[in-house]
């Protein structure tokens, strides 16, 4: 196990009724606030009128900022900032799923810089002095709520690119499941695939003696095979829906990553790709995307460590290690299925016209991937199999 720091400083307020809690919260770090969402979801469950109310008993200043699309464009970042400036506030409250969290760090980001927000996913600026920011998620999915990562679209160069600063962690996250009681079945089924895809991401990573890690990380994509069907057959099961938002939170905090030098994370960059051209959901493109990796990954040098998933997650009795790395991957593939997620591109109508294209943005700060590295041509063959 490598040696690590590992601080979450983002504090959880877990439960029914927690947002009550929040303009206490905003108080000890600041006073006139950016309220941001999405479209008009959080006005239906009552959600916005909740949050509207204890901005206003507690005397908080705030100005709005609706709208917000999934894949959060940079549109949306650049008015929150110019909202930020022209107003002088001094605290982001996004309210919804990871796309409007993204959206709000990338905001905090670029309040107090004086170059574009898109200098910061395209790598030629540091976040030094954001604005603070807490959550209200409505969605188990990205796990943004307790990181400081954000994926931004820039819809006009169709680039979609990530940021990260242990400075955008929340200062505070809400997780309320009864929020998600009203996702549709098919973003319940993406989110899940999205957890499991963070998990993934670290768990098929170069590192030795992480037991715990694994550990934690398997039992993670456990809840998600346990729990996943069980939110998609019963929408307002509680125990559900609070074991997958905390999965999520989890998920992607850094814990799992803990003792390793770094995780793999070539399928996000592929699939990132994917949905700046063609706008698909995050999960649904991980749901194609991260069976066809693994079995193109799949070697004799990589077999180990998918055979001691098939093993530990998915129950596969079988010693030799590539027969159980192959059933694993295929045990995984078959979830997905059984969520009614896509199993190809063609699924979703997405042709193989930008292949090249895709596979050179996925590569611009050159190859991808930890586990097994992959350049231009690798990246274009596991687009042209999930065809």
């Amino acid at each position: 196990m490598k040696n690590f720091n590992f601080h979450v400083p983002t504090k959880i307020l877990f439960g029914k009724n927690k947002v009550n809690e929040l303009g206490q919260e905003i108080k000890q770090h600041g006073s006139r606030v950016l309220l941001a969402y999405g479209g008009g979801s959080v006005k239906k469950t009552g959600l916005y009128d909740q949050v509207v109310e204890q901005l206003r008993n507690n005397n908080l200043f705030f100005v709005e900022l609706s709208g917000i699309q999934p894949n959060p464009r940079i549109t949306s970042v650049r008015e929150g900032v110019r909202l930020c400036r022209e107003h002088d506030l001094d605290f982001v409250l996004p309210i919804g799923g990871g796309s409007v969290i993204d959206a709000a760090k990338a905001i905090a980001a670029g309040a107090n810089y004086e170059g574009d927000a898109w200098d910061f996913p395209m790598q030629k600026a540091k976040v030094t002095n954001p604005l603070p920011l807490g959550t209200v998620l409505t969605l188990a999915a990205t796990g943004s709520e307790m990181n400081g990562n954000a994926v931004i679209t820039n819809e006009e160069t169709q680039e979609k690119r990530g940021m990260s600063s242990d400075l955008l962690r929340p200062v505070f996250s809400v997780l309320d499941p009864s929020y998600t009681f009203t996702v549709n079945r098919y973003h319940t089924a993406a989110g899940t695939v999205d957890i499991m895809s963070h998990i993934f991401e670290n768990y098929f990573a170069p590192g030795e003696g992480t037991f715990v890690q694994d550990s934690i990380a398997e039992s993670i994509l456990k809840t998600c095979i346990k729990y996943g069907p069980v939110a998609l057959e019963e929408p307002e099961n509680y125990e559900a829906r609070a074991n997958l938002l905390w999965a999520g939170s989890l998920a992607l905090s850094g814990l799992t990553l803990t003792g390793k030098l770094t995780g793999d994370w070539a399928t996000h960059g592929i699939e990132h790709e994917v949905s700046a051209i063609y706008d698909l959901t995050h999960g649904a493109g991980l749901a194609i995307i991260h069976p066809v990796w693994m079995r193109y990954v799949l070697d004799e040098k990589t077999a180990p460590r998918f055979a001691q998933m098939a093993r530990n997650v998915w129950n596969i009795n079988e010693t030799d290690d590539m027969t159980a790395a192959e059933k694993g991957i295929e045990a995984v593939r078959n979830f997905f299925n059984s969520l009614d997620m896509p199993a190809r591109l063609s699924d979703v109508d997405i042709p193989g016209d930008h292949f090249e294209e895709m596979a050179k943005k996925a590569c611009i700060f050159g190859k991808i991937g930890s586990f097994k590295r992959l350049d231009v041509d690798d990246v274009v063959e596991i687009l042209k199999r999930a065809l």
